[in-house]
């Protein structure tokens, strides 16, 4: 691989009953643009008493995005937002000083009947100036995501401005999130369409860069926008995460981001003392998990 690009292989992730694949962070590179975490969700089978239960946890410094293929999720948080989120909406919770939220399987899918469950779980991390404002929750159905159409491809711009477009979601910092299938084999060209680090993460299928092969369940970061063009097999989805890196340089420790270190041991200890403020009629609590000897 060119030293202007990384390739990252999911690493499996267990939450209680259900396994997600980790594409970010990881070793050798903590953030592209503003992104700073993705979980890949499924594909599973869930039902007859298998279902996702994300009990109540804390974050500060960042936003998390929701985006589903299959399946729904019902979110829950210390705002008081309720909110069921489906396949092509995007739930977007800024979590600013301190938030709680639980993410679950919804009642009426809680049957002996089993279903399939598919997408990501993303964290956007807030540029400085904006780490400790106001937490906030907002929800974009489906119909207000723009798609469009270019030869055999079918896009949607889930956040972010990219291929002279613009998303309702536009996070804190400039950044993009796009969806893309092809319908048959083809080339996408992203000359002048992007702007900032690009990370590809392929859903289904593979692309092809150049002499390299990125398979479903990869993803290829480039440490530029140069990038001009990938060639799509037919029927493979992928995911383009972005942007401008962010000014400072930020931490992570658990589900906290911050670009100071004492904001994350802060947050760390009010957790533990239970300070944070929680989700209406919800007693649930995820610990810290003891750091790794």
């Amino acid at each position: 691989m060119a030293n202007n690009k990384l390739l990252v292989n999911e690493r499996q992730a267990d939450l209680g009953q259900f396994m997600v694949g980790r594409l970010l962070p990881f070793r050798k590179k903590r953030q592209v643009g503003p992104f700073t975490f993705i979980d890949h969700i499924g594909p599973a089978v869930l039902g007859d008493g298998k279902y996702m239960d994300v009990d109540q946890h804390p974050h500060i410094g960042l936003s998390t995005l929701t985006y589903l293929f299959k399946g729904e999720i019902e979110h829950r948080d210390s705002i008081g937002s309720v909110q069921l989120i489906t396949p092509g909406d995007v739930g977007f919770m800024t979590a600013g000083h301190g938030v709680t939220h639980t993410e679950r399987t919804p009642q009426f899918r809680r049957t002996s009947e089993k279903f399939e469950m598919h997408g990501y779980q993303i964290w956007v991390a807030l540029p400085r100036d904006k780490e400790a404002i106001k937490p906030n929750f907002k929800f974009f159905d489906k119909t207000e995501i723009p798609e469009w159409s270019d030869g055999d491809l079918s896009l949607k711009l889930v956040a972010g401005n990219a291929f002279g477009k613009s998303s309702p979601l536009q996070g804190y910092s400039p950044l993009f999130m796009v969806d893309i299938y092809a319908e048959k084999e083809t080339t996408l060209d992203l000359a002048n369409q992007l702007h900032g680090e690009v990370a590809f993460v392929i859903v289904e299928g593979e692309i092809t860069e150049k002499d390299h092969k990125v398979e479903a369940g990869q993803m290829l970061i480039s440490k530029t926008d140069a990038q001009c063009s990938i060639c799509l097999d037919k029927g493979t989805r992928l995911l383009l995460f972005g942007g401008l890196p962010l000014e400072e340089e930020h931490y992570l420790l658990w589900n906290f981001v911050s670009s100071s270190k004492e904001k994350l041991q802060e947050a760390k200890l009010r957790w533990q003392e239970k300070a944070f403020p929680k989700v209406p009629n919800d007693d649930t609590y995820i610990p810290i998990p003891e750091p790794r000897r």
